[in-house]
């Protein structure tokens, strides 16, 4: 072997040897303590990175319920009760027990009930859509109908419907992470409380419009009658701005509110059908009586 090829592998081995050091000696200097309870802790999160927590990812969150005293207002929507149970119990700490949720579309305006009046020629995008123009119907409150909603779903739980234009909400795969909600630049998806077998009982519209301008708009849509306010046995029904509002957590499901409002746009959801009493024809019940007398008459 050369001298040439000795002096090149020395030299390189020399400055492979140095770079380590300083490389060494760097990290020592530089080196960020990191809580290993935030590892522990990311580990028992869903590693959604959904941002349903309010930070942007896992890890975030993390480091968000290991440096705070106090969590009980932190929550992972994702992993739930359960997620939270077992990092308080790593951490010490006392966690608020929530009520699961579910993502509920507050707008049924189907093509076939709000018809389009105009054609809009542009990129198909709710939040350039909604900064714009009032949307192709002319319901200015309702589904925009761009899938907005349904691209920043992480969890496969949302889908477009083609025939109704509408974005459609697969309860069972739902995470109530909240991302479709905040996508959503008319703010028709609401995070609701999740009842017994999914039943929901919510008003399906948003437009604020007076009835007459409303219901030209769209055929189920509220138009602020009061009717459904007045029949609630527990108060649980607001009338603001022409609409009504029905508060899912004083609400009993009791299902009067549908029964009388005249447009439909209060839904019900996972209920079994009412039973249709049977009534005897007076008609029957007055003949029976008369062959009854006249057998004791008979007799």
């Amino acid at each position: 072997m050369s001298e040439s090829v000795l002096y090149s592998v020395f030299l390189l081995a020399s400055l492979g040897i140095i770079a380590a050091i300083v490389l060494y000696v760097v990290s020592k200097k530089f080196y960020v303590y990191e809580n290993p309870l935030i590892g522990e802790v990311d580990n028992l999160l869903p590693a959604a990175n959904c941002g349903g927590c309010g930070s942007p990812g896992c890890k975030a969150f993390a480091e968000k319920l290991v440096s705070s005293e106090d969590i009980s207002d932190l929550f992972c929507p994702v992993g739930g009760n359960d997620v939270m149970k077992q990092v308080a119990t790593v951490l010490e700490k006392e966690v608020a027990e929530k009520d699961p949720t579910l993502a509920v579309l507050l707008c049924q305006g189907s093509c076939e009930v709000r018809p389009k009046t105009t054609e809009y020629q542009g990129p198909r995008n709710c939040a350039i859509s909604a900064m714009i123009y009032s949307g192709e119907t002319d319901c200015q409150y309702g589904c925009l109908g761009d899938g907005d909603c349904v691209a920043v779903c992480k969890f496969d739980a949302m889908y477009m419907d083609e025939t109704t234009g509408l974005p459609v909400i697969i309860t069972d795969k739902c995470t109530s992470c909240g991302a479709c909600a905040e996508a959503c630049p008319r703010d028709i998806i609401e995070m609701r409380p999740k009842h017994k077998r999914d039943l929901k009982i919510f008003v399906g519209c948003l437009n604020q419009d007076k009835a007459g301008i409303a219901k030209k708009a769209c055929d189920v849509a509220c138009i602020g009658c009061s009717k459904c306010e007045d029949i609630c046995p527990k108060d649980a029904i607001d009338m603001s701005n022409n609409l009504a509002y029905i508060d899912p957590v004083a609400c009993t499901l009791c299902r009067k509110c549908v029964d009388v409002c005249p447009t439909h746009s209060i839904i019900e959801t996972n209920f079994p059908k009412k039973k249709v009493k049977k009534v005897e024809p007076k008609v029957e019940k007055a003949e029976a009586n008369v062959e009854s007398d006249k057998i004791k008459t008979d007799a």
